[in-house]
C-alpha cells in the first residue's frame, strides 16, 4: 500500500461545524439590554396613565433585605407575597454582590418551589 502525500486540508467539515455552532449560539443567546437608550421625556399637564407593570423586580441588598419592586418584604412573608403573582410573570432577580449567598438561594428556592419559570438574574457587564 502506497502512502499519499498530504498536500491540502479539507476545510468543508470544519466550516459546517462552525456554522452549526454559530446557529446554536445565536438561537440561545439573550439579546436583552436594559436601559440601552436614555431618553429625557417631556412633561405633560394631563394626568399620567399608569402602565401595568410587565415584570417583577426582586432585589436583595447587602444586608439581606428583600424588596419586591422597591417595596420591602420581610423574609417570613416572601412566600406569601410570591403567591400573589402569576406564575407566567417574568421575574428579574437583582442581588448585591456583597450579600450572603444563602439569601440568594432562599429566594431561588421559593421561586422553584412555587413553579415560577420565567426568571432572569441581572448582572452588570464590565
Amino acid at each position: 500500500m502506497q502512502r499519499k502525500s498530504f498536500d491540502s486540508i479539507n476545510v468543508v467539515p470544519f466550516i459546517d461545524i462552525m456554522l452549526v455552532l454559530l446557529v446554536i449560539v445565536l438561537t440561545t443567546a439573550s439579546f436583552i439590554q436594559m436601559g440601552a437608550i436614555k431618553v429625557d421625556l417631556p412633561k405633560a399637564s394631563s394626568d399620567a396613565i399608569e402602565e401595568p407593570q410587565k415584570e417583577l423586580q426582586i432585589s436583595i441588598d447587602k444586608e439581606g433585605i428583600i424588596y419586591f419592586d422597591e417595596e420591602r418584604v420581610a423574609k417570613e412573608e416572601v412566600n406569601a407575597t410570591l403567591l400573589t403573582y402569576e406564575r407566567e410573570k417574568p421575574i428579574y432577580l437583582h442581588c448585591d454582590k456583597d450579600a450572603r449567598y444563602d439569601h440568594f438561594v432562599f429566594v431561588l428556592d421559593l421561586l422553584k418551589k412555587n413553579n415560577f419559570s420565567k426568571l432572569g438574574i441581572v448582572t452588570k457587564n464590565e
